[in-house]
C-alpha cells in the first residue's frame, strides 16, 4: 500500500482504525517499524496513545485475522503477556491489524526467568485435543490445524507431511523425498509410550518473538498458535539460540520435561527446518536431511 493510492491509503486505513476505536487517528503513521518481514509495520497515533499497526494487501487479511486469534488465545491463559488487539478488519485495498504499543528493552535475566515460570503456565491451558479452531500460518505457509485425537497423528498429518509434500513441490525431492517418507513412517515409533498433553503453544518461539516491556516483563508476540506437545515450543527455542540458562532453569522447575525430550525436540524442529526449506532454500536443504538421519538412526536403534 502506497499513501497516494486511489483507495486513500493510509488515511482509509486510520479511518477504520478510529471508527473501531472511537478516538481520532493520525491519518498517516508517525514511522515505519523495523523488524516486519512479512507485513509492513508502524508507529500510529490514534488517541493519546501510539499503536502498533500491521498494514498488509487486501489478500493478507485472513493471515492478519489468525495472528489476532492467537494473541486472544494466548491473552486468555492469563500467563505471558501478550499485545492486545485494539483494532482488524479490512481497508479499502489493505487489511490493517492494530495492536497495543509496548515500550521495549533489553531483556535482562529477571525477564528470561520470568518467561519460563510463565510459558509453564500458559502450557497448563489444555485443550481435549490437538489443533485450534483454525488453520494460521508458520511465517507465510499455511499451518493446518484440524483436530485430531492423537499427538503422533497429527504432528505426522498437520505438521511434517504437508511441509515434505511442500519441498517436493518446491524442487527438493532428490535430496528430501525418499528420507522424509520413511521419516514419517518412523513418528510413531519415535513418539512410542509418549502421550503429551494437548497445551496452548505459541508456536513460533524463537527469539525474535519476545521481548522484555519497560518493567523488564516478557512479552510474546507473532504467533503460530494450536493445542500440542509444550515441548514443541521448548525445542523451537533452542534451534535458533538466544534463550539462556535463566529461562531454562525456571521452566524445568515449574514443569519439568520428561525423559526423551532432547529427541523428540529433533523430530520437533524438523519441521521448522523444513518450512525454512520451503521459505528460503540454501544451506536448510542439508541441515533438514542431516536431521531426518539422525532420526531415521534412532528408530534402528
Amino acid at each position: 500500500m502506497s499513501a497516494d493510492s486511489e483507495d486513500g491509503g493510509f488515511e482509509t486505513v486510520a479511518r477504520a482504525i478510529a471508527a473501531q476505536l472511537g478516538v481520532e487517528c493520525a491519518p498517516e503513521p508517525e514511522s515505519g517499524v523495523t523488524g516486519g518481514s512479512i507485513h509492513r509495520s508502524y508507529r500510529w497515533r490514534c488517541g493519546d496513545a501510539p499503536l502498533f499497526v500491521k498494514v498488509a494487501d487486501r489478500g493478507g487479511a485472513a493471515g492478519l485475522e489468525a495472528e489476532a486469534a492467537g494473541l486472544l488465545a494466548l491473552a486468555g491463559a492469563r500467563a505471558v503477556r501478550v499485545p492486545s488487539v485494539l483494532a482488524r478488519g479490512i481497508a479499502g485495498r489493505s487489511a490493517f491489524l492494530a495492536l497495543e504499543w509496548i515500550e521495549s528493552r533489553p531483556a535482562g535475566r529477571a525477564a528470561e526467568h520470568r518467561l519460563g515460570e510463565q510459558l509453564a503456565a500458559q502450557h497448563r491451558v489444555t485443550a481435549p485435543r490437538f489443533g485450534f479452531a483454525d488453520d494460521n500460518l508458520i511465517g507465510r505457509t499455511r499451518q493446518p490445524n484440524g483436530w485430531l485425537e492423537d499427538w503422533a497423528e497429527f504432528f505426522r498429518e498437520r505438521r511434517l507431511r504437508p511441509q515434505l509434500a511442500l519441498a517436493v513441490q518446491n524442487g527438493f525431492a532428490e535430496r528430501l523425498e525418499k528420507p522424509g517418507a520413511r521419516l514419517l513412517e518412523a513418528v510413531d515409533g519415535l513418539l512410542a509410550g509418549h502421550r503429551p498433553q494437548a497445551s496452548l503453544l505459541h508456536g513460533d518461539l524463537w527469539a525474535g518473538n519476545w521481548l522484555g516491556d519497560e518493567r523488564d516483563e516478557p512479552v510474546i508476540f507473532d504467533p503460530a498458535v494450536y493445542y500440542g506437545d509444550r515441548e514443541t515450543d521448548l525445542a523451537m527455542t533452542r534451534l535458533f539460540g538466544g534463550f539462556g540458562r535463566a529461562f531454562y532453569d525456571a521452566y524445568q522447575e515449574a514443569a519439568p520435561l520428561p525423559a526423551g525430550h532432547a529427541v523428540r525436540a529433533e523430530l520437533y524442529n524438523l519441521y521448522h527446518v523444513l518450512n525454512h526449506v520451503n521459505l528460503f532454500g540454501g544451506g536448510y536443504v542439508g541441515q533438514a536431511r542431516a536431521s531426518m538421519d539422525r532420526l531415521l538412526a534412532e528408530v534402528r536403534r
